[in-house]
């Protein structure tokens, strides 16, 4: 991956996150947590297995309707995305790198980035480029790498 890339993966975040949450709601209603959570049960029910509402099963699937399962399928792609994304930051040693980092995630300009640092856009664009040489590098040692570049680049055979 190459320093524009992971730019445009970090600027992207702040939507593909909020995708993410419409579609959890979508599929499973409530962010993917089942209708029952926060009731509480009492006598053999508390000691039982809960099941996991947040996977669906291989019969669940082949019972969706091709929409459901388009839908499934990009949440699954965008997840692995949100993942890889936010397991960026502990890469990032520099406070000013963290912040503007962060800063990237909510999706904010440039320029009111530069001026949330109180810095000067010619002075912002050397740290900002710093910053993604660095993710750079570290991504080059990570083997989450190529599974990342072919889930955004390439379509999946699935």
């Amino acid at each position: 991956m190459n320093k524009k890339q992971i730019e445009n993966l970090i600027y992207q975040y702040h939507w593909r996150k909020k995708e993410v949450n419409r579609l959890e709601n979508i599929l499973w209603g409530h962010a993917g947590y089942s209708r029952s959570v926060g009731v509480a049960q009492y006598g053999i029910e508390a000691t039982l297995p809960k099941p996991n509402t947040n996977l669906k099963s291989y019969a669940e699937l082949e019972e969706m309707d091709q929409r459901e399962l388009r839908q499934y399928k990009r949440l699954e792609k965008f997840r692995a995305i949100v993942y890889f994304i936010e397991g960026l930051e502990k890469h990032l040693t520099n406070d000013k790198h963290l912040i503007i980092f962060d800063c990237m995630l909510e999706g904010m300009s440039y320029r009111s980035i530069a001026d949330h640092l109180q810095i000067s856009r010619s002075k912002f664009n050397p740290i900002k480029d710093e910053m993604l040489n660095q993710l750079c590098q570290k991504i080059q040692k990570d083997q989450i790498n190529h599974y990342v570049h072919d889930l955004i680049y390439h379509k999946s055979t699935g």
